[in-house]
C-alpha cells in the first residue's frame, strides 16, 4: 500500500513523523511525506524517504487555505494513495477534506492538540471546533496522543471512536548516559556540581518563556535552552526577556540541536511551563533520560507527571510558583534522583516508541 503522511512544517515531520515513516517502510509499504519545504527535510531525505513539498499556512487565512486544499487534491490525485494519514489542526483539516474530495479509500488522523483548547479569540477557538467537527465526519481512523483530548473528541461528538494512542520515544536513544554527561559538560565548560535546568522547545510565548526567565532570576542553577523560533512562528519577540536574564551569566541558549539526548543526559532538571500542550514529546524524552520534570498543571503534562513522585506541577503563568518548584529541586540532589528514577520507570512503561508506533500502524491496518 501507499501512505501519505501529511503535516504542516518540516520540523514536525522530522521530529514527530519520521519514526512512523520508518516503521511503515519496514512493514513493506510505500510512504511519502507531505509538508512545507524546509531545512529539516534534508535528514529525512537522506534516509531515502520522498517528501513532497506543500505549503500550509499556520493561520486562518482563507485564500492560503484554499490554495493549499487544491494543491493537496492535485497531489493526492497524482499519487493515488491507499491511506492519507493527517496530523496537526490546519494541515490535518485540509488534508482530510482533500482526501475525501479525491476519493481516498481510508483517511486517518492523529490529533496532537486542539485549537479550541488553546489560547486565542473566541472566533479562533470556535473555528477550531467547527473544523474538527467537520473533518471528524470524514475520518475513518481517529487517534489522539492525549487521553484528555480523546475524551474531548467523544464528549463534543467530533468522532464516535477516538482512540488515545499516546506518544513515544526510543529508550535506547533517550536514556541516562554518564559518559555523554561528562563529555558534553566538558565541551561547553560546565562543572559537574553546577545544576543545569533544561528546556527543549520552540522559542514562543505559549511555551512559557516569559515566566521561566522571570522565575530563573532567583533559582540557583543555569538555564539551558534548546530550540529556536521557527520561521512560521508568530507572536511576541522574546529577545528582550532573554537579554535581561543573560545578564546573570546563567543562560546558555544552545539553539536547535541534533544531540538532544546527550544534552538531556548532561542536565539535572527538565522544565516546560507551557500554557497548553497535547502530550509533549520533550517531557517523554526527559523522563526516559531519568530527569525530574517541572511543568504546568495542564492537560498533557498532567497525564505524564505524577506530582511529588516523578516531578512537580505548577499553575500556568505563575513565575513565583515555578521558581519555588525549580529551587526545591535545584537544592535537593536526593529528591532529583528519586523523582528522576520514578520518571524513568514510568516512561519506559508508558512511552516506548516501538509500542506506540506499532499500535498506530495496527489501527491503520498496515
Amino acid at each position: 500500500m501507499k501512505i501519505l503522511e501529511v503535516t504542516n512544517v518540516d520540523f514536525s515531520l522530522r521530529q514527530f513523523l519520521l519514526p512512523l515513516m520508518r516503521a511503515i517502510r519496514v512493514r513493506g509499504h510505500e510512504v511519502v511525506g507531505v509538508c512545507a519545504e524546509g531545512e529539516h527535510l534534508a535528514a529525512v531525505r537522506a534516509e531515502g524517504f520522498r517528501v513532497e513539498p506543500l505549503r500550509f499556512a499556520r493561520s486562518l487565512n482563507p485564500l492560503a487555505h484554499w490554495r493549499a486544499f487544491w494543491a493537496m487534491v492535485a497531489l493526492i490525485r497524482r499519487e493515488k494513495p491507499d491511506i492519507v494519514h493527517a496530523h496537526m489542526p490546519i494541515s490535518g483539516f485540509l488534508a482530510r477534506l482533500a482526501a475525501r474530495a479525491a476519493g481516498v479509500p481510508k483517511i486517518a488522523y492523529t490529533c496532537h492538540g486542539y485549537l479550541f483548547n488553546q489560547e486565542g479569540s473566541r472566533l479562533r477557538r470556535t473555528g477550531g471546533l467547527v473544523m474538527e467537527w467537520i473533518a471528524g465526519r470524514l475520518t475513518h481512523i481517529y487517534m489522539n496522543v492525549s487521553r484528555n483530548e480523546a475524551a474531548d473528541a467523544k464528549r463534543l461528538h467530533i468522532h464516535p471512536n477516538p482512540i488515545a494512542i499516546g506518544n513515544g520515544r526510543d529508550p535506547a536513544i533517550f536514556r541516562p548516559n554518564p559518559e555523554a554527561r561528562a563529555r558534553l559538560r566538558a565541551a561547553i565548560g560546565v562543572p559537574e556540581q553546577t545544576v543545569a535546568i533544561v528546556i527543549v522547545s520552540r522559542v514562543v510565548v505559549y511555551k512559557g518563556f516569559r515566566e521561566l526567565l522571570e522565575a530563573m532570576q532567583t533559582v540557583p542553577a543555569e538555564l539551558w535552552v534548546v530550540g529556536n523560533r521557527l520561521p512560521s512562528d508568530r507572536g511576541e519577540d522574546l529577545t528582550p526577556y532573554f537579554a535581561r536574564f543573560a545578564e546573570t551569566g546563567r543562560l546558555r541558549h544552545l539553539g536547535y540541536r541534533t544531540d538532544v539526548a546527550d544534552i538531556l543526559a548532561a542536565s539535572d532538571i527538565f522544565v516546560l511551563p507551557s500554557h497548553f500542550e497535547g502530550l509533549p514529546m520533550s517531557v517523554i524524552e526527559a523522563m526516559l533520560t531519568g530527569l525530574p520534570v517541572v511543568a504546568t498543571d495542564i492537560p498533557g503534562p498532567r497525564e505524564q507527571i505524577l506530582p511529588g513522585q516523578t516531578g512537580l506541577l505548577v499553575p500556568v503563568r505563575n513565575a513565583p510558583a515555578l521558581a519555588a518548584a525549580l529551587t526545591r529541586l535545584a537544592e535537593n540532589p536526593a529528591l532529583r534522583t528519586r523523582m528522576g528514577t520514578a520518571a524513568l520507570a514510568r516512561a519506559r512503561d508508558l512511552y516506548d516508541e516501538t509500542r506506540i508506533v506499532a499500535h498506530t500502524l495496527d489501527l491503520m491496518g498496515l
